[in-house]
């Protein structure tokens, strides 16, 4: 038998039904992940100190180059792609991406997932820093640029920011829905996302691969260990009393369009 649905069933457009959340990724198998990362961050980092990446870097640069001339493989359409790519790790995006991830959770009344995101941001920021200038590598000139970049080479800026911004972003999110496969896929988008901007890098010959391989496992790492490390501060700040100025949808909003 069919059971009917009556007007009194069906919420307006203007109710918004808030995520029930509850849901963080395990902070033991996140420190598992850091573990592994890092471990790789620095194995990278031990080669690129002792000068052994050598042939991994020339072979990686030259092998999207035609061998004659240094021009890029593929034609006009694949070099804007690869540069609009790019840009998706360039600070100016993160930086929008990150507001506006942070404004989307506010409004869903996520304060503990905003303040988390938050930290992880400002944190990875200033730990990318610290190590581009603790190694001062400088670029590779091995093939032309084909796109502006400035700064020390190790690690790839791009490649840290985007695989940490994004995966921090996915994590965030992912606590709005209780089913596995719908987190595994949001987490995953953003890590091949952010693996595609580190090989854009590669592509446009700003920077080595050992640069990018680096970059990726320590922003990933630390996204990550952020969600372990950083979980119980964001927590508190978003239950103080403080934090509750910064829902946007109150309760007195969200009662007043329910169905009478």
């Amino acid at each position: 038998m069919e059971q009917r649905i009556t007007d009194q069933d069906v919420l307006p457009a203007e109710t918004l039904a808030l995520p029930r959340r509850g849901w963080r990724i395990n902070p033991v198998k996140a420190v598992v992940v850091t573990g592994i990362c890092w471990t790789g961050f620095a194995m990278m980092a031990w080669l690129v100190h002792h000068n052994r990446t050598t042939a991994l870097d020339h072979t990686g640069l030259l092998f999207w180059r035609n061998a004659g001339d240094l021009t890029p493989i593929g034609s006009p359409m694949v070099l804007e792609a690869l540069r609009d790519m790019t840009a998706l790790g360039g600070t100016l995006i993160m930086t929008m991406m990150v507001l506006a991830a942070i404004t989307a959770l506010l409004f869903l009344k996520l304060r503990r997932e905003a303040f988390l995101l938050a930290i992880t941001a400002m944190t990875g920021t200033l730990v990318e820093v610290q190590m581009k200038l603790w190694v001062g590598r400088a670029r590779p000139e091995i093939v032309p640029h084909l796109t502006e970049a400035g700064g020390m080479s190790f690690p790839s800026g791009h490649s840290f920011n985007s695989a940490m911004i994004y995966i921090a972003i996915a994590l965030a999110f992912a606590t709005m829905s209780a089913r596995h496969s719908v987190r595994y896929t949001i987490v995953g988008v953003a890590i091949a996302l952010s693996m595609l901007i580190a090989t854009s890098r590669v592509w446009l010959g700003v920077h080595f691969p050992s640069d990018v391989i680096a970059g990726w496992l320590g922003g990933a790492g630390w996204a990550f260990l952020a969600s372990a490390l950083f979980f119980q501060p964001a927590k508190a700040a978003a239950e103080s009393h403080a934090a509750e100025k910064l829902d946007v949808i109150t309760e007195k909003g969200r009662t007043a369009h329910q169905p009478q």
